[in-house]
């Protein structure tokens, strides 16, 4: 009896928590487009380490890594790139 209940219980949790992961990416992904649109200021689709500096201080913390190619600025596809 003991082994069907935890067998039952670890498919149940292992069909669960994957959907708890995609929630929580989801939920995560939300809040950076939300934080993005909120930085963008001049609202060009592109964020200045200027405009992260008091917006989104782990972008402004690691903007030079996240801006690669040394543009001056880095898009929301690079920072939820990062995020995955």
């Amino acid at each position: 009896m003991k082994k069907i209940i935890l067998s039952s219980f670890f498919l149940l949790a292992s069909s669960v928590f994957p959907s708890l992961s995609y929630a929580d990416s989801a939920s995560q992904n939300q809040e950076i487009i939300e934080r993005f649109t909120k930085c963008d200021t001049n609202k060009d689709g592109k964020l200045t380490k200027e405009e992260a500096k008091d917006c989104m201080p782990r972008v402004y913390n690691n903007f030079s890594y996240i801006d690669s190619g040394n543009k001056g600025y880095v898009t929301l596809a690079q920072i939820q790139a990062l995020a995955r």
